[in-house]
């Protein structure tokens, strides 16, 4: 297992070299700069931006400003905001663990939901049951999770005249309040997220309980519940967990607009207004952070993967 984990360690490198450079590239393919974003309507001679270039660090050359960032984020420096001057690291200690809270109740509420239901489907296949849980998965599949959480909004404010609370509570603060306010989006980004996991649940428990020895453990007297879920089960979730993390990557994406339409002080406003004000260092720490976070949670399905089935991690 030890040799298994270095080599997914070794191929983990290049990955996060590679995204670091596409982020620093793409960050300064958006029209425009800071200066623009700093000085708004008001006209500057070529001699004052040039100026203002300077005094932000923005005149060096692509290629030094290059190397120049991978050595401050080697060192765990992820540089200052151009237009606040406030380092991106402190920013992050404050937003990230809203983010977090709302990702990981997200996921959460996608694994709860869409293994039980596509293990039900499954177990009952072709029944009146399967054909129901079926089409909800293709309704949440095809409307997209925002518009539902507009619509939630709108419901509640209007036919019950109750309205999320768009003040951030802090978890530290009131633990209850938080739950409150946060179960809400992390409910509808679930709902969202665990149509596909449902789909891949139903379709490898219906391939797995055709196999062989599902069907040497029935011969053998075993209950049916003992079957599936010790027998069944573990071989079934192989490639759910491979979605699992791919959902990883649609729901940090989700999160942008989740914590826009909750007012919630995540890392999603924070990136949209750098895009807007071409705040590279922002732009550059928040998406290598994001990417990192998804390369380390395909990293733990790989581990996984190990863990579940011994012939990957000794092929």
């Amino acid at each position: 297992m030890g040799t298994y984990i270095a080599r997914r360690i070794v191929l983990i490198l290049p990955t996060i070299v590679l995204t670091g450079t596409l982020v620093f590239f793409i960050a300064r393919m958006v029209p425009g700069s800071p200066v623009d974003a700093i000085i708004g309507e008001n006209a500057l001679s070529n001699q004052d931006r040039q100026a203002l270039s300077e005094a932000l660090g923005l005149d060096k050359p692509l290629p030094v400003a290059y190397v120049d960032w991978w050595g401050q984020t080697l060192s765990g420096n992820l540089g200052k905001s151009v237009i606040t001057s406030t380092t991106v690291d402190a920013e992050l200690r404050h937003r990230l663990p809203v983010s977090l809270e709302l990702g990981l109740l997200g996921i959460g509420f996608s694994v709860l939901i869409g293994i039980p239901i596509g293990l039900i489907a499954a177990v009952k296949q072709d029944s009146p049951i399967d054909y129901i849980l079926r089409s909800i998965s293709i309704g949440f599949l095809s409307i997209p999770g925002f518009w539902i959480a507009i619509l939630v909004i709108a419901i509640m404010a209007t036919e019950f005249h109750v309205a999320p609370n768009f003040r951030y509570i802090p978890l530290s603060d009131d633990p209850i309040g938080n739950l409150k306010q946060f179960v809400t989006p992390a409910l509808i980004i679930g709902l969202a997220s665990s149509a596909a996991i449902m789909r891949m649940m139903r379709a490898t428990m219906l391939d797995v309980v055709r196999q062989d020895y599902m069907q040497t453990a029935r011969a053998k007297g075993l209950r049916a519940r003992n079957v599936i879920f010790i027998h069944g089960l573990p071989n079934a979730l192989i490639p759910v967990i491979t979605i699992i993390g791919l959902n990883l990557a649609t729901i940090v994406g989700g999160l942008v607009i989740f914590e826009q339409i909750y007012n919630l002080p995540g890392m999603g406003p924070y990136v949209l207004t750098a895009i807007e004000q071409r705040d590279y260092p922002v732009i550059q720490g928040v998406n290598l952070l994001i990417a990192f976070s998804i390369i380390f949670v395909n990293f733990m399905v790989d581990i996984s993967y190990g863990a579940l089935d011994p012939r990957i991690r000794y092929g």
